[in-house]
């Protein structure tokens, strides 16, 4: 796997210093996994991380040792690394560095703890006379993954790039008489193929009635001749996802499902017009929103319009109607993400049509370059 580079590590710590200062705390505790490769490049599914101004504290079991010193001797170090030990429990071993460097304002990331385990570190520490007050954040490290380093744009525009042969792989296996299980193996055979680490997500292949079900889990149903197929799939091309979805038709498709597939279409194409940097996010669903309603369909729209890219498949910014319970997301150049839009109607089938944009300066660019008009197979 090819990871970021010293320097690219360098510029997300004073980011995170500039954070921490903004909140008044000496240290952060990191628990995301996503979260701790963003900031250290340590790849696993075990570790705890401590940020301070002037270090990351990485906390590591024997599992990961070895691999973390290759990394530490490469161009993809990260700087001001220092390696604890785990020689009884996580959580004992993060008393252990807490008390160690002498940090007492520490927060801690609200949406990846459980109640239980932070009951666990404030009674501990309180027993073992570790003075340290931890403070609840929320999203300090995700606020810095919304914009796109050169890096993450490099590897999202080639995951995107690479989409376009295993998408014309879905199009070869999309054949009457085949299972929708089958048109699935065949994609994510395609997506090892072209070099991608796993499935962005569970690949949906949802055929005839089952395309109305937007995450529909590829079955035993038989694609038939009329059916619309919806084909959405995804790669993780070092880390970063990419995502792609398209509706074909088996056979000659119906008037409805032109019908259908020409209003989603069209709300794509407005929805990505729309999108530049200084705008609500929710103006890009609006756009999308407002042409299906023009063409009766917009209580067939239940979703909203898409959904950030990046280390996570789904990450902000979040691309749908205006919330009143959360701050608007306002585009910023650098910026990845999903545009969308579909109609599901039960019974009949539905349409959805996604592609990967990065927002620029003066608009955006489609990372996706897989056709999008009614293909019938």
């Amino acid at each position: 796997m090819k990871l970021p580079a010293t320097g690219l590590l360098e510029r997300r710590h004073a980011r995170l210093r500039d954070a921490l200062d903004a909140q008044q705390l000496e240290a952060l505790i990191v628990t995301s996994a996503v979260n701790i490769q963003y900031l250290t490049n340590h790849v696993g599914s075990a570790g705890l991380l401590v940020a301070t101004r002037d270090a990351m504290h990485l906390v590591l079991d024997f599992r990961y040792r070895e691999s973390m010193r290759t990394t530490q001797a490469s161009r993809s170090a990260c700087p001001a690394l220092r390696v604890w030990d785990v020689s009884s429990t996580y959580d004992e071993a993060l008393l252990e560095c807490l008390a160690g460097i002498g940090v007492a304002a520490v927060g801690f990331e609200a949406g990846h703890l459980t109640v239980a385990r932070h009951t666990w570190w404030r009674d501990a520490a309180h027993a073992r006379r570790v003075d340290v007050a931890f403070r609840p954040t929320e999203r300090v490290v995700e606020q810095m993954r919304l914009v796109k380093d050169e890096f993450e744009v490099g590897k999202l525009r080639e995951g995107a790039r690479r989409l376009t042969d295993v998408a014309s792989a879905a199009f070869a296996a999309a054949k009457a008489g085949l299972t929708e299980r089958v048109v699935g193996g065949a994609i994510e055979a395609a997506l090892r193929d072209a070099g991608f680490e796993r499935p962005a997500f569970e690949t949906i292949v949802a055929s005839g009635p089952n395309s109305a079900l937007p995450h529909h889990r590829a079955g035993d149903r038989v694609l038939a001749n009329g059916d619309l197929l919806v084909l959405d799939f995804g790669g993780v091309l070092d880390g970063y996802c990419c995502d792609l979805t398209r509706t074909v038709s088996i056979g000659q498709p119906s008037a409805e499902a032109r019908r259908v597939h020409d209003a989603v279409l069209a709300a794509q194409a407005a929805a990505i017009a729309a999108v530049r940097p200084g705008i609500d996010a929710s103006e890009v669903d609006a756009a999308a929103r407002s042409v299906l309603e023009q063409r009766g369909l917009g209580p067939a729209f239940g979703h909203g319009t898409g959904h950030g890219l990046g280390l996570d498949v789904h990450e902000e910014p979040r691309v749908g109607q205006r919330r009143t319970d959360s701050a608007p997301a306002v585009l910023v150049a650098g910026m990845v993400f999903t545009v969308e839009p579909g109609a599901y109607l039960p019974g009949f089938g539905g349409v959805r049509i996604e592609d990967d944009v990065l927002v620029t300066e003066t608009g955006c660019d489609v990372l996706t370059a897989v056709p999008s008009g009614l293909q019938v197979f």
